[in-house]
């Protein structure tokens, strides 16, 4: 099959199975020749579909940026997807569960940019001289891959995994944190499931910026002023239970609340 029909057909199916919210077997396992850059040309045909109904970019979310999680999948370094309106839940509003697959909750800092930046040749510093600010966040990343058994071409065709997003409502800006050492604490009906901090994406959130933008440089694009930019979970994944609420407390930034359906329908 030409590699535009094959990208076509395995983006027809994981936009069917958003749809459903019917997992598809991992794409690696039918298609083992699969490659890095077929997957990001998948992922490129379901957010051009999505831009086409009426959807809006507005950033972009890095993942794979802690050291277990890239062992996990035999890589060496980060993937990303891309982030619309559509993903956005307000702070404290109900997810439908029976519109998602599989979703795991993973509390994250967002970025919010205050100019363009594109590689080559972003550093850190390049990337935070870039960043208006940061905002507590909540990612519920989500698998339309069955039973999260994927590779990093699954997960990269899948939108690197990306599900819905709940943003803070209270910006600093960054050059007033310590970024590394910010912390953050996750509790699920007030009972605490883990803590983290910054320095668990790829030992500082901005790196993962500048990561960001040197990827893209390589696609010719690049970050715009006002996008979103998620530089990954700093815990491990939480997987969601029907009426499951989490918080998500950080350091200097304040909380985000999520909360998700009984499993029978909800308002998001």
């Amino acid at each position: 099959m030409q590699p535009a029909l094959l990208h076509q057909d395995l983006a027809d199916e994981l936009w069917e199975a958003d749809r459903t919210a019917v997992a598809v077997v991992p794409l690696t396992e039918r298609h083992p020749a699969l490659e890095l850059a077929d997957a990001y040309a998948v992922q490129t045909v379901n957010i051009d579909r999505r831009v086409a109904a009426g959807e809006r970019v507005i950033g972009r979310k890095v993942g794979l940026t802690s050291r277990p999680m890239q062992e996990m999948l035999g890589v060496d370094e980060p993937d990303f997807g891309v982030l619309t309106d559509r993903m956005i839940v307000e702070d404290g509003d109900l997810i439908d569960l029976t519109r998602l697959v599989a979703p795991r909750v993973e509390a994250e800092l967002a970025f919010v940019m205050e100019r363009d930046l594109a590689g080559p040749g972003v550093t850190t510093g390049g990337a935070l001289a870039a960043i208006a600010g940061a905002l507590p966040a909540v990612e519920i990343v989500d698998s339309r891959v069955a039973e999260w058994k994927i590779k990093l071409v699954d997960t990269v065709a899948d939108n690197a995994s990306s599900g819905r997003l709940v943003l803070g409502g209270r910006m600093r800006p960054v050059d007033e944190l310590d970024l590394r050492l910010l912390g953050v604490v996750v509790s699920r009906h007030g009972q605490l499931i883990d803590t983290g901090a910054g320095a668990a994406a790829l030992g500082n959130p901005a790196r993962c910026v500048a990561w960001l933008a040197n990827k893209l440089g390589s696609f010719g694009a690049g970050l715009k002023a006002g996008d979103v930019v998620l530089p990954g979970a700093v815990h491990r994944m939480v997987p969601v239970q029907p009426g499951d609420v989490f918080r998500a407390e950080f350091a200097h930034l304040g909380a985000v609340t999520v909360r998700f359906s009984n499993g029978t329908g909800g308002s998001v």
